[in-house]
């Protein structure tokens, strides 16, 4: 079984509703003004669901699909795959998923691109790998990785996409009368604007469990007060409090609060998490398949087991390729509580899937079929790549 083609799809969906709602101004983002910045936060965003799909096809007719988070720019990623990566595994058997792991990563390993767009690639191509692997084994990928610790994924819903703590505590009472056991905050607006949002909504929806996440914005000082509140609310996690290369922060953070600090979206690979588990600088690890790869992950996770923290799946705005993968690694998981739900992306994660996943605000239901479970509508996906 050799590799004869490596295909990348732009997608970039239009939506009613942009990601994490309207900015708190009321107003929605405009689709045609590109990419935007969401104050106080400092990241871009796009209106537009963003991501890059792509397909590895073998010589016998077996095709794997991977998925990159590229909420912006996806086609970095996809010049990367199309003019670097995809040349590299054409020829070879897709079976062999670490080494050909290994191999891409040492591709540009010793110039530092071991992180960023590079990664992305790599992580969309380890997936397609891993899927290949499954379909021509006849197993679930969970089951390649040693077996699944769960069928049933509990998840935490993600974000409150209101520009008000009114809106914000209706939608959470919605949430916990569908059922769920907690929801995440989109967080980081002044401690006391958090802690505002936050009684807020513990009020609209009493016994529900509230993580925040802080979106890299705070001091030190002010995650410290942020942090001892959050512990007499007995919150879930505090999530990205402090400047993403600030690890020695985070260990001293994490070294006076009781609340969980939940670090790892910004994190690509074995060594920075490394680095941050051996300083105790975070108490739950958020590691995104789609920015790991599957192999990465398993790898990250076998390191945060070592090191006696639970590992919750990062997921945002990715389609069912990587929401799939997500579920796989989160099943295969000794210590894994729960993983992101985002209602907002889910149906458009939905929409390339010719039968849809079993999600909803109190978990997922793992894909049984082989490789990562899911058949992709091909015709879909190349229709929604034509548009963006």
């Amino acid at each position: 079984m050799l590799i004869t083609d490596v295909t990348t799809y732009i997608i970039k969906q239009p939506t009613d509703s942009a990601y994490l709602g309207k900015l708190d101004d009321g107003t929605a983002p405009d689709a045609d003004q590109g990419y935007y910045v969401r104050p106080p936060w400092r990241s871009l965003y796009s209106a537009r669901m963003e991501t890059l799909l792509v397909s590895v096809t073998t010589d016998d007719g077996l095709v794997g699909w991977g998925e990159a988070l590229a909420p912006v720019g996806p086609e970095v990623v996809a010049a990367i795959i199309d003019r670097m990566l995809g040349p590299w595994l054409s020829g070879r058997d897709p079976r062999a998923v670490r080494p050909l792991w290994d191999g891409m990563r040492d591709l540009m390993r010793e110039r530092g691109h071991l992180v960023g767009h590079q990664a992305d690639a790599l992580a969309a191509l380890d997936t397609a790998l891993w899927d290949l692997a499954g379909k021509a084994a006849g197993l679930p990928v969970a089951q390649l990785l040693g077996g699944a610790y769960r069928t049933d994924i509990p998840v935490y819903v993600s974000g409150l996409p209101e520009p008000t703590d009114e809106g914000r505590a209706r939608l959470a009472a919605e949430w916990a009368a569908k059922g769920a056991f907690a929801v995440k905050l989109a967080a980081g607006k002044g401690v006391e604007a958090d802690l505002a949002t936050y009684d807020a909504v513990a009020k609209a929806a009493p016994g529900i469990r509230i993580a925040v996440d802080a979106h890299w914005y705070y001091s030190l000082s002010e995650a410290l007060e942020l942090g001892r509140e959050l512990d007499r609310r007995r919150a879930l996690f505090l999530e990205a409090p402090l400047a993403p290369e600030d690890i020695e922060g985070h260990r001293e953070l994490a070294s006076r609060i009781v609340t969980p600090v939940a670090v790892g979206e910004a994190l690509r690979n074995r060594f920075e998490f490394r680095d941050w588990l051996s300083r105790r600088a975070l108490g739950l690890a958020q590691p995104d398949v789609a920015r790991t790869g599957i192999t990465e992950a398993v790898t990250i996770a076998t390191l945060a087991d070592a090191h006696h923290v639970p590992v919750a799946c990062h997921h945002s705005v990715g389609l069912g390729v990587s929401l799939a993968a997500g579920l796989h690694v989160s099943a295969a998981l000794a210590n894994c509580p729960y993983f992101e739900f985002q209602p907002t992306t889910v149906p458009f994660a939905q929409a390339i899937l010719r039968t849809p996943l079993t999600a909803g605000p109190t978990g997922f239901s793992l894909p049984d079929g082989p490789g990562l479970g899911i058949e992709i509508d091909h015709e879909t996906v190349r229709e929604l790549a034509k548009e963006s």
